[in-house]
């Protein structure tokens, strides 16, 4: 579970269950959470990265938000405006992202993309997208709801 929920993380669900048992094992939204764009009908796979968005974030495709993985499994897709340099997949890739396009992904602000790219800058390509998490005010959190949806 990831994004607008109170304990982001990974959560433990009996075989059958749907998006609404993974948000209410992650202790319910927060304040801010948009459920309109989570299908909380939709069942759950095993290793499916759940997102829920915040008011004003555009949802991404992943488990339960209505897009192409709506049956639970986790897509991996970053939604619309996706280039065919970022992979098939439409994820957004950390090595080739201008500012404006890693600022689709969600809690990624102008600082914080800038911080993504001054960190390329200064270490070279990323090699795998887990690297995120050396750059500064990546946390836990965000990289669960951003591991799903970048590539290198």
């Amino acid at each position: 579970m990831a994004g607008a929920v109170q304990r982001p993380g990974v959560v433990r669900l009996a075989p059958g269950s749907r998006i609404v048992d993974a948000v209410e094992a992650a202790g319910g939204t927060a304040a801010d959470a948009d459920l309109a764009g989570v299908n909380l009908a939709a069942l759950v796979e095993d290793g499916a990265m759940v997102l829920v968005p915040r008011i004003g974030e555009n949802p991404p495709r992943t488990a339960g938000t209505g897009g192409p993985a709506a049956d639970g499994s986790a897509s991996g897709a970053a939604g619309s405006g996706a280039r065919a340099e970022d992979g098939a997949s439409g994820s957004v890739n950390l090595n080739t992202a201008d500012s404006t396009r890693l600022q689709t992904l969600p809690r990624v602000g102008p600082v914080l993309a800038e911080r993504i790219i001054a960190w390329r800058t200064e270490h070279g390509r990323f090699s795998r997208p887990e690297d995120l998490d050396a750059v500064p005010g990546i946390g836990e959190a965000m990289m669960a709801a951003l591991l799903p949806l970048v590539t290198v």
